[in-house]
């Protein structure tokens, strides 16, 4: 079976609610994202992979030349909001204008197209199921914003791509892969848990969900790749989520994407369980 590889294309000062990392400093930070991507880009070429990156809109504005390289790579490329905000801090009508706001920004960056989105720190969840709704109605079929794990969603949440009807059309939901240790839901598809995890472990979960005949996804951010990431003072539990085993962590992504099939969210076979 072939799982999913997905990008969450942003810098590594995207972090909500961080007074030191707010909107007005965001320029006078150092940019890392042109390096970043393009490590991103050597894996996922070194494995033949093609992949589903959410950009961040603002970067695509300043960067779209980045962006640029993302698309002549062939990767699929969807919205991760413009200004890196939770969607449910926005509000129904302030997400709306986020989204088009991003959605032009990737439109003036060559990417004409955009029907996939990921809210920033899967903030679609039961404080906003309505973006859903909002999703449709701008022409989104997709959204990979609902993880079933409790810092962030629901843990009883679905654990594979399903269909959400919404009254203004259907939304194919992609959840990140998720797995039970020590008595709690862990993110292996993503941010401190695949990178604590050994790819063998990783790659056991991802056979599991394929014996039960569900894609795995997984996801990254490309600063998780920076072998010098910029330091900056952050509180504990966020500190952890985004410092916590960077050491290493390309080499032992590399061994998870070269030992298992990947593409991007549009590959995933219909039809899908609806809810």
């Amino acid at each position: 079976m072939r799982n999913v590889f997905t990008v969450d294309l942003e810098e590594w000062f995207h972090v909500c609610g961080v007074p030191a990392l707010a909107r007005d400093q965001w320029d006078r930070l150092p940019s890392r994202v042109d390096v970043t991507t393009s490590r991103v880009l050597e894996l996922l070429d070194s494995a033949d992979v093609t992949a589903t990156f959410f950009v961040v809109g603002w970067i695509a504005e300043r960067h779209p030349n980045v962006i640029d390289r993302v698309r002549r790579a062939g990767h699929q490329i969807g919205s991760h909001g413009h200004l890196h905000q939770r969607a449910y801090e926005l509000g129904p009508e302030g997400f709306v204008q986020d989204l088009r706001a991003s959605v032009a920004a990737l439109n003036s960056a060559g990417i004409a197209d955009v029907r996939a989105y990921r809210a920033p720190e899967w903030s679609i969840n039961a404080r906003s199921l309505w973006a859903l709704e909002a999703l449709a109605r701008e022409g989104f079929s997709i959204d990979a914003s609902m993880a079933p794990l409790r810092m962030v969603g629901d843990p009883r949440g679905p654990r594979y791509p399903h269909r959400r009807m919404t009254r203004a059309g259907q939304i194919l939901e992609v959840p990140p892969l998720v797995a039970d240790r020590f008595g709690q839901t862990m993110p292996m598809g993503w941010g401190w848990g695949l990178r604590m995890s050994s790819p063998r472990r990783v790659l056991r979960e991802i056979e599991r969900e394929n014996r039960r005949g569900r894609p795995a996804i997984l996801t990254i951010h490309p600063w998780e790749l920076d072998g010098d990431p910029p330091r900056v003072s952050l509180p504990l539990g966020l500190h952890f989520a985004h410092y916590f085993r960077l050491e290493g962590f390309l080499e032992r992504l590399r061994q998870v994407i070269n030992g298992a099939e990947f593409g991007p969210i549009q590959q995933i076979p219909v039809p899908i369980e609806a809810l």
